[in-house]
């Protein structure tokens, strides 16, 4: 078996170099890790360039929720896109829909266009289309180097036996990258079960700031401005070693 690919799903270069120190294989690099990424600041990108020294590839995703955007939202995109095909990274991470659910195959197209011969990944968005296989299709035939996905389900080990499936359907010609849910204790049977060679994850950790009193400058709901989230390296050992050994 050729050796497995630990990605990481990091909030900032700083977490990305800590990571990739850690035993990451490659850093998925993004804002609001929490809100399941978002598209990263160009500083980041700036500083992920000059300081990784793994791949790292960069989310586009101009806001929370959905994935059919407005022409606007697709024009600061493609903004997006340029800056950080500009500035290294390896690939691009995008997910663009219909309003039906089905792949929105013009905008994809137009962005894996810029990607030119970068990396072209399809975010878990591919978890909410109507039919995957279909999707799959159509995402080969526009020639995307791996889709992330938790086979349709809230995890990735719950999906397993769909993402086997689209492994074997793919048959080598995209990556299937398993997303959602993967930790130590469980990475192996996720492996075993779905036969893909890689595996993404976004583990974090809270970092309190005890200076001063909590308060939170958004809404309500927001967590208290002195917390923040970090990348957890000892998970990012242990998975790397896990991985190393599998």
């Amino acid at each position: 078996m050729s050796k497995l690919t630990l990605e990481i799903s990091c909030p900032s270069a700083g977490d990305g170099t800590a990571a990739a120190a850690a035993g990451a294989d490659r850093i998925e690099l993004c804002s609001a890790v929490f809100l399941g990424g978002l598209t990263p600041s160009a500083g980041a990108i700036l500083e992920a360039q000059a300081r990784l020294t793994v791949p790292f590839v960069v989310m586009l995703r101009p806001r929370r929720g959905g994935f059919c955007y407005t022409d606007l939202e697709f024009a600061e995109m493609e903004r997006d896109a340029e800056v950080a095909i500009t500035h290294g990274t390896a690939g691009l991470v995008f997910g663009i829909l219909q309003k039906d659910g089905a792949v929105d195959l013009l905008r994809c197209k137009q962005l894996k266009q810029i990607a030119g011969k970068r990396a072209s990944i399809f975010h878990r968005a591919f978890d909410i289309v109507p039919e995957p296989f279909r999707a799959l299709d159509e995402l080969i035939d526009l020639g995307f180097t791996r889709v992330l996905t938790s086979g349709h389900q809230q995890n990735s080990l719950e999906g397993a036996d769909l993402i086997k499936r689209l492994v074997e359907h793919a048959n080598g010609r995209i990556e299937i990258l398993p997303a959602g849910g993967i930790r130590p204790n469980n990475v192996k049977e996720v492996l075993r079960r779905t036969g893909c060679q890689q595996v993404h994850l976004a583990p974090l950790q809270v970092v309190s700031e005890k200076a001063g009193r909590k308060l939170s400058l958004g809404s309500r709901s927001a967590p208290p401005d002195n917390e923040y989230e970090v990348t957890d390296t000892k998970v990012v050992e242990e998975m790397a070693e896990i991985l190393k050994q599998f």
